[in-house]
Parts: C-alpha cells; structure tokens; sequence
C-alpha cells in the first residue's frame, strides 16, 4: 500500500512559496519520512503563477503530483486556488489565504476578477479552511509573512509538535526575522477561519 502525501503550494511569485516548501520538506524530513520537493513550475517572477509539490512517506519515487492525487493544497491567493483545484484529490483540504492578487488579464482590464471564489468552491463540497493570512502576517509584523501564517494553519492537519516547527523555522529562517516568523506561524495555528 502506497501510503505518499502530497502537497501542492500554490501562489504567485514572491509570495515566498519556496521558504514554505523547504520548511515543509525539513520538517517532514525530521519527522522521519522520504521527502521529495520540486522545483519551481510556472513564472517565478513576481507577479507570475507558481507551483511547488511537496510529497512525503515512507518511500517516496518523484516529486510529482498529478490531477487528482493533492491531500492538501496550499494557497497563497485564492484565484490560485480555484486554478489549482483539479488537483485536488476528493476528501481533500485545502488551506488558503483570502487575499486577492490581480492578474494581468484584470489589470490590464480584459477580465473581472472572479467574485465569491471560497463560498463556489465550499458549494462543490470541498473542505476549504479559507483565512485572511494577509492580516495576519502584518500583525506579526510584515506582509511578507504570509507564507508562515498558512504554514501554522496547515500544522493543523497534522500530529508534529510546536517544537518541531519551531526547529524548522530556526533552521530555515535568517535569525532577525525569527521572532516575527514563531508570531506569524502562531498567529496562522491559532487563528479561526
């Protein structure tokens, strides 16, 4: 039986999706599992869609997550999460920030962006945890934070200590933004969707 978890963190660039998926991966790895993560796909300038997958259990072969098979997606942006939903595999979670960032289709003016996006996705019956981590990363003390907020919502789903996450932001975070990231990571656990 093939017991590999996958996570697909989603969002546009800049976002800090990467710092995200290299504390997943030491986290998990720490925990004991075989880990793969990606590189990049998508544009990973700022502004440009960006996806990484993060998979992990007891023998994991590649780091790829196809349609269909995500335990959880991760969202930076919640138009990501709509344009990511097909990987999604049923029954599973995604954790996703509120915020709006505007494509170049709405900037420029082609497109609406699309209204109500959390409340369509929970009407298809998908488990959704929708927070405005945006928010949140500002009263740990920088909008850059977003990344830790979600990850402190995802520590949600599963059994890892608060010291373990901990660990892995003092090992993946530069030691100046360390007190802010624990306040984000706990703003995002403790926070009520």
């Amino acid at each position: 039986m093939n017991n590999t978890k996958n996570i697909m963190i989603v969002g546009v660039g800049g976002q800090g999706s990467l710092l995200a998926s290299k504390i997943l991966g030491y986290i998990l790895t720490n925990e004991g599992y075989d880990v793969k993560v990606s590189e990049v796909h998508g544009m990973s300038q700022r502004g440009g869609s960006v996806v990484t997958y993060v998979r992990f259990g007891d023998k994991v072969y590649s780091p790829i997550i196809d349609k269909g098979e995500a335990d959880y997606i991760v969202s930076f942006e919640i138009l990501e999460t709509a344009r990511w939903l097909p990987f999604l595999r049923p029954n599973g979670q995604i954790v996703t920030n509120t915020q709006q960032i505007d494509p170049m289709p709405v900037i420029t003016g082609a497109v609406q962006y699309p209204q109500n996006i959390c409340e369509k996705i929970k009407n298809l019956g998908v488990k959704i945890d929708a927070l405005d981590c945006l928010t949140l990363a500002r009263e740990a003390g920088s909008a850059k934070a977003v990344n830790i907020v979600l990850l402190g919502r995802l520590s949600h789903y599963f059994d890892i200590s608060q010291q373990s996450w901990e660990k892995a932001l003092t090992a993946n975070v530069p030691a100046k933004f360390l007190e802010l990231n624990k306040k984000a990571f706990v703003l995002g656990k403790d926070s009520v969707s």
